[in-house]
């Protein structure tokens, strides 16, 4: 009897704590899913800024993904990059900050698809010069209804898949469109280009934009007056605004006019940075021979 009375508490007790760990269950809150750091930053306000990889090396994208970058932006546009060294470098950021964003070598279908299947968070696309090239844009990456992404997304997945969520609805919420204006075609249908569903940022790229307006000359009228349209537009359609900015300066500057997302300095030019405070001093001065001092 006494044997049965205890089996009879131990029951009791049991469906106790089932009851109560089945009411915790339902009441705690369904696990996040994850975001792009980066749009989540953007969303809140935030600048970001990504180093710019021009050097076809994995090793080097693996350290300047960990310095505190927010992104990657691998130049497929002005280097020799590949897209075998493109996925080695994607692969290599797991676990670091930066995000890989690709600029893409021209604006299709393909391309788009070769650099998100290949593991890429975001796409830039250069010469957005018209509302179906934006359009064109934000279907090569998303995946249908809302594109025409194709599905295969092998490496893709195997490198940011987690939990219960399908890569193909993870891939639609995080990838960023980063459409780049930088001819007069594009300065012309701004307004329609901004006001593209799916378009994440509107960049600015000025280096062309100039040469195409002014013959190199930034500074001109034409130039600043095009810039002027393009910051309108992307603020009237609520667009996030991007440029290339190389010092702190520059980022306070294009800040204060609205711009967040910013291209950083190649990985080239961050050495060529680095290297100064060695070498000016010793150029300018010298080292004595003998004593090893500057003179």
């Amino acid at each position: 009897m006494k044997r049965k009375r205890t089996f009879q508490v131990a029951a009791l007790s049991l469906s106790i704590l089932l009851g109560l760990a089945g009411a915790a269950m339902l009441q705690t809150p369904a696990e996040e899913k994850w975001e792009n750091p980066v749009r989540k930053l953007l969303s809140e306000g935030k600048p970001v800024i990504g180093a710019t990889v021009t050097v076809a090396s994995v090793d080097v994208a693996a350290q300047l993904a960990n310095m505190g970058f927010d992104f990657l932006w691998v130049e497929m546009e002005h280097s020799p990059i590949g897209w075998e060294t493109l996925r080695d470098m994607v692969l290599a950021t797991r676990a670091l900050k930066a995000m890989p964003f690709v600029r893409v070598p021209v604006n299709e279908l393909w391309t788009a698809k070769r650099a998100l299947d290949a593991g890429a968070l975001g796409v830039v696309f250069p010469f957005t010069s018209t509302p179906d090239l934006a359009r064109q844009a934000v279907a090569a990456c998303k995946y249908p209804p809302e594109g025409k992404r194709g599905a295969g997304p092998g490496l893709a997945a195997f490198r940011w898949q987690s939990g219960d969520e399908s890569y193909y609805a993870f891939a639609n919420r995080n990838v960023l469109v980063i459409a780049i204006i930088e001819d007069q075609a594009g300065v012309d249908s701004v307004d329609t280009i901004a006001s593209t569903p799916g378009i994440d940022v509107i960049f600015i790229g000025p280096n062309d934009l100039s040469w195409q307006l002014a013959g190199g000359n930034g500074e001109d009228p034409r130039v600043k007056a095009a810039v002027e349209k393009i910051i309108a537009a992307a603020k009237r359609h609520g667009k996030v605004l991007g440029r290339p900015a190389g010092t702190v300066e520059e980022v306070k500057k294009f800040m204060e006019q609205g711009f967040l997302f910013f291209q950083g300095p190649s990985d080239l030019g961050l050495m060529r940075t680095g290297a100064r405070p060695l070498l000016d001093p010793l150029e300018k001065k010298g080292i004595d021979p003998k004593t090893k001092s500057l003179y």
